[in-house]
């Protein structure tokens, strides 16, 4: 079968392959792939990966080979699912458990959007408890998994502030549910009792001085690539602000989340109580463009890649 795998020198650093068949096991299925959508940890890994690696975390497809322990769907029904890599691929294998159906009216674009950055979205905000009256705010807004913790927060009943890098990124986020739009955290300023940080760096250093004193970080990437450096003292003076780290790899990997959180989504965009954003979607014979694009910062919301022969 084909599927795209890292290639140092070529456009992307990624091509088009013949690699071996995925392997049905105990709790494991076989995705025919439709979409899958790119998120910024495996197209930055692209940069210096070894010859062969093969992306591919969010996936949405058909099941080509149930489970043969009956842990999965059975063959031909639609789902979407998160891979621990090799997603961009015509086939990929997935846990039972972290695939989850999803309806004939959904698209496998949009469905393909939703396990990486709605997952995250979710068990961030889940850190955060009842966040009803609360302040929340949420850096790296516009990206994918900003747009969908931005509209959960305030469902949630939080009052939600999102920080984006330019005024240009900030664009339609007071429609999904922002309070407030504001251009890098300030490190002076009222207190939040929630942030969700993704970019590092100085960010994250401003994070920890504008939290309430009860309330918490959660640092869950580091776009900027660089270190934070922060006065501890004003931080664990200030009575037990806590900061938390969250990363979705590991969480699905331990079984902490799932199906059930993945259903959760598909029901709420379903309903319509959610939103999924695709600002850009290419055949995966277009994958270098996408990669590009995302990590040079072009794309507000989701990049998605269309599955097919060549």
């Amino acid at each position: 079968m084909l599927a795209l795998a890292a290639a140092p020198g070529a456009p992307g650093g990624i091509e088009l392959r013949e690699v071996d068949e995925p392997r049905l096991g105990p709790g494991v299925a076989v995705v025919e792939v439709r979409a899958s959508s790119l998120n910024r940890g495996e197209c930055s890994a692209l940069r210096t990966a070894e010859d062969g690696w093969r992306p591919g975390w969010d996936v949405s497809g058909v099941i080509a080979g149930a489970a043969p322990d009956g842990s999965s769907p059975p063959n031909g029904t639609r789902v979407v699912g998160w891979a621990n890599g090799g997603g961009w691929a015509e086939r990929v294998a997935v846990r039972s458990d972290h695939l989850a159906p999803i309806p004939k009216e959904m698209g496998f674009d949009v469905a393909a959007t939703l396990p990486v950055a709605g997952l995250t979205a979710v068990g961030t905000l889940e850190l955060g408890g009842p966040l009803a009256g609360k302040r929340v705010a949420i850096t790296g807004a516009a990206g994918g998994v900003g747009r969908l913790a931005v509209q959960l927060a305030h469902a949630a009943g939080a009052h939600v502030t999102a920080v984006v890098g330019s005024p240009e990124r900030g664009l339609g986020l007071p429609e999904l549910g922002t309070d407030d739009v504001v251009i890098g955290l300030d490190p002076e300023g009222a207190a939040f009792d929630l942030l969700l940080e993704s970019v590092g760096g100085a960010s994250l250093a401003a994070a920890l001085t504008r939290v309430s004193t009860r309330g918490i970080v959660v640092s869950f990437g580091n776009s900027s690539n660089e270190p934070t450096t922060f006065d501890a003292r004003s931080f664990y003076r200030r009575g037990g602000p806590s900061l938390r780290g969250f990363f979705v790899t590991h969480e699905l990997l331990e079984g902490q989340i799932g199906t059930a959180e993945l259903a959760r989504l598909v029901a709420l965009v379903s309903s319509g109580r959610l939103r999924t954003e695709i600002d850009l979607m290419v055949p995966w014979t277009e994958a270098a463009s996408a990669v590009a694009a995302l990590l040079e910062r072009r794309l507000r919301g989701k990049a998605v890649l269309t599955i097919g022969s060549r």
